[in-house]
């Protein structure tokens, strides 16, 4: 009974949040990412305190990558943010 919930909990969720995302402007996006690209620096800073207090060979293993999945995750944000800001920059115009 406990799985059933749970799966239909994580389902309405991930209802919920595409209708909530699909429906957010293209100009609140950047700062959005912006704000979910410090929520990441947050994981990470969680994942390496996880590293630090892991007692065997297994849980430093998924610790690390979680920290290595969390870095790529933070920094493939700040990537995508920096390409939807040059976005909203005004183009040059010849040779400038």
């Amino acid at each position: 009974m406990d799985a059933i919930a749970i799966i239909s909990i994580f389902t309405l969720a991930v209802f919920v949040g595409f209708e909530v995302v699909s429906k957010v402007s293209s100009t609140l996006h950047t700062p959005l990412m912006s704000g979910a690209n410090a929520i990441h620096g947050v994981i990470l800073v969680g994942a390496i305190i996880v590293a630090d207090h892991s007692e065997s060979n297994l849980e430093l293993g998924l610790s690390l990558a979680a920290i290595v999945l969390a870095t790529i995750n933070m920094v493939g944000g700040f990537v995508v943010t920096d390409r939807m800001l040059e976005m909203f920059k005004p183009k040059k115009k010849g040779g400038e």
